[in-house]
């Protein structure tokens, strides 16, 4: 069984895909750190800026363990840097 989940994309990562939301097909029971290397795969541009950026699920931070359900939202949120 797989699930969709949607993912929306903040600052570089919307940049590098050129996308501000995704629909990810992730297998039941699919953990944060799943979502994130599916993502690599599909969008290997933002491969290394993942490793970085805090995700983020129903609006609350996450940790690469938590399993994710049919309902989630999914968020990338990359480090920022300004002055």
């Amino acid at each position: 069984m797989t699930i969709i989940v949607k993912v929306k994309l903040f600052a570089a990562a919307r940049e590098l895909t050129g996308a501000a939301e995704v629909e990810l097909e992730l297998p039941d029971r699919a953990t944060i750190a799943d979502a994130k290397h599916t993502l690599s795969t599909l969008f290997p541009q933002i491969a290394g800026l993942l490793s970085r950026s805090a995700i983020a699920r129903n609006q609350d931070y996450a940790v690469d363990t938590d399993i994710i359900t049919p309902t989630d939202e999914l968020a990338v949120i990359p480090p920022v840097s300004g002055g």
